[in-house]
């Protein structure tokens, strides 16, 4: 069965962060993923984390002001320096909290220029940290309007560009679905670059019961694949967190 990790920046949200680690514990998670930690001093969340017997596995590249600024600036041209500082304050990040994993975000752009922007960042990020498990990530343009990396094909174009041995694919079964009604063949396509795995329910992005995407025979075929990776609970509860975690394998 596949390692299991819980989202802490959507999942119990109905607790203070410090309570969220404990929470995600006892309902049998064994990891969780941040999406922006950088409010919270880093050695307090490791702390946490450390005190719940909990691995912290990604968090994302920082775009300041989340709640109303760009998605990341890895593929806007003229956002290099930008970039590059963010990816440091990650790097830094990451270090304290133990994450080897990192999402890195494209941001809104297009085009040619856009595409050369994200491949000279991601050129750069992967000789910065060969440490790192690096991932892109496709988003659909639904749900983060305008977000460069909408394309499946693209993402394992751009790294078989790269080539670079700690640069991979994070896998979303919702976007995946939204954006080609049939998320277990985009996962068949591209198992080789998947890195991270994460998943929702469809069509509401909340909890993962069977619908138009089976996760207990998703579950089966990556045991069967061979993934060593971790899956996450990356979902909007729709109502309080342990409520809705039938989903989750126990034992």
């Amino acid at each position: 069965m596949p390692r299991f990790a819980a989202n802490l920046t959507r999942l119990f949200t109905e607790m203070p962060m410090d309570e969220r680690f404990d929470a995600a514990a006892r309902a049998g998670f064994t990891g969780v993923e941040i999406l922006f930690p950088y409010d919270i001093p880093a050695d307090h969340l490791s702390r946490l984390a450390l005190a719940a017997g909990l691995e912290i596995v990604l968090i994302n590249t920082p775009p300041p002001n989340w709640s109303g600024g760009p998605r990341g600036f890895a593929a806007i041209p003229g956002q290099e320096q930008r970039f590059r500082d963010n990816f440091d304050r990650t790097l830094r990040f990451a270090q304290v909290l133990h994450a080897r994993q990192i999402h890195i975000m494209s941001g809104a752009a297009d085009g040619a220029e856009a595409r050369a922007t994200f491949t000279e960042n991601l050129a750069w990020a992967v000789k910065r940290a060969p440490h790192a498990s690096l991932n892109i990530k496709v988003i659909n343009r639904d749900y983060m309007p305008g977000y460069f990396l909408s394309d499946f094909d693209l993402a394992a174009e751009i790294i078989a560009e790269i080539g670079a041995p700690n640069l991979g694919l994070q896998f979303d079964s919702y976007h995946a679905q939204v954006l080609s009604g049939d998320a277990l063949g985009l996962w068949r396509k591209h198992a080789g670059i998947i890195r991270h795995i994460q998943i929702a329910g469809f069509p509401g992005r909340h909890e993962p019961n069977n619908g138009a995407f089976n996760f207990t025979a998703f579950f089966a075929e990556l045991d069967q694949s061979g993934y060593r990776g971790w899956v996450s609970g990356e979902y909007d509860p729709e109502h309080l967190t342990e409520n809705g975690l039938g989903w989750l394998p126990r034992g």
